[in-house]
């Protein structure tokens, strides 16, 4: 019963039913473990690209045709074609497309990095990138196709399409006259209609993708909580590490004290005098007018320690003086090795002087 009991006790020490320590928080993200959902990221890059273009649409398609235009009139004579007028047409071009491409391939990357950080703030760290073989093995690959994960991310592909079928379904059907006009409609309006139509599809769908992003979040938090949590035992091994065995911390303690209760002791026989309680506290005092400003406790204790004292005091021959009050109040006060405080003086002094008189006397 014992044994199966203690069987218990470890099973549930194992199990992580903990939240992480801000040590383990630390390490996980040093290693490029973060909160993160690429969901968000798709999310916000889509919704961001076609606000931009169906608000610059026209502009850039204005200054896409204006150039055609220019340079169709300016090198439409066969006899202008040369060297110097190719590496201007091609020049141009690379300009005017540089004018078209880069502000949508800006807004992407920032769209991007801006989703990161919003998630999990500024990291750049190379452990993602370092080679690890434990990926490459069939087994755990077998097994993330079928994991929970998997399931998820199959329901998470066919809300996608729903929901993006959808939207653009009622789109379409909200401007169902326009495209059945199309057939009637000149290739410019056409081509307008189709991509005023093609950006509301976009906005829309990406506002579908960000209500999607929200619910991935959610359950990439909770996933991400789930695989850092620890068990009491992680948590007991992790203060081991950080702090050092409570045991060991615990002998080396006892083996200071040990330590300095022996350099105390081997003070009292070098002493002048041991006041006391006289049976609780005990304290021994030394004084070098030469050397020292004031007297100095050498040693100081209580009940059996205060005892103890007082044996190697009188084995030594030690003078002791009971005095109630000024022992309690020097133990008190006074620590090892400091000299004793200037409101002591008159009292210490008067001991002393008879502690004088009687070593005189032997």
């Amino acid at each position: 019963m014992k044994l199966l009991i203690r069987l218990d006790l470890q099973f549930f020490a194992g199990e992580k039913t903990e939240k992480a320590t801000p040590k383990k928080r630390q390490d996980a993200r040093k290693k490029g473990q973060v909160l993160k959902s690429q969901d968000v990221t798709a999310a916000i890059v889509l919704l961001l690209l076609f606000l931009f273009l169906y608000f610059t649409g026209p502009m850039m398609v204005k200054g896409l045709f204006g150039f055609l235009h220019q340079a169709f009139e300016r090198n439409i004579l066969i006899e202008t074609v040369n060297e110097e007028t190719v590496m201007q047409m091609y020049t141009d071009s690379l300009k005017e497309m540089a004018l078209i491409i880069l502000p949508f391939m800006a807004i992407a990357v920032v769209a991007g990095v801006a989703a990161n950080f919003l998630q999990f703030g500024f990291l750049f760290t190379t452990e993602t990138m370092k080679l690890d073989l434990k990926k490459m093995d069939p087994i755990k690959g077998i097994k993330k196709i079928v994991s929970v994960r998997a399931i998820v991310n199959l329901i998470k592909s066919i809300l996608k399409i729903s929901f993006i079928g959808t939207v653009t379904v009622v789109i379409v059907w909200m401007n169902l006259e326009e495209v059945l006009s199309l057939s009637f409609q000149s290739p410019w309006d056409t081509l307008t209609t189709v991509a005023k139509l093609t950006g509301l599809m976009g906005i829309a769908a990406s506002l579908t993708l960000v209500v999607i992003a929200l619910i991935d979040y959610i359950y990439e938090k909770y996933e991400f909580e789930k695989q850092l949590k620890m068990s009491k035992q992680d948590i007991k091994d992790e203060y081991k590490n950080a702090e050092g065995d409570p045991k060991i911390k615990s002998k080396i303690k006892q083996r200071q004290r040990e330590m300095a209760m022996r350099r105390m002791m081997q003070e009292i026989p070098n002493a002048d005098v041991v006041i006391t309680n006289p049976t609780h506290y005990a304290i021994a005092l030394k004084y070098d007018d030469q050397n020292m400003e004031a007297p100095k406790v050498v040693a100081k204790g209580t009940d059996y320690v205060a005892q103890k004292i007082k044996l190697i005091a009188k084995e030594n021959d030690v003078v002791m003086v009971e005095n109630r009050p000024l022992a309690r109040a020097m133990y008190d006060q006074v620590e090892i090795g400091q000299q004793v405080p200037e409101e002591f003086f008159k009292a210490i002094a008067e001991i002393l002087a008879y502690v004088y008189r009687i070593k005189r006397k032997i």
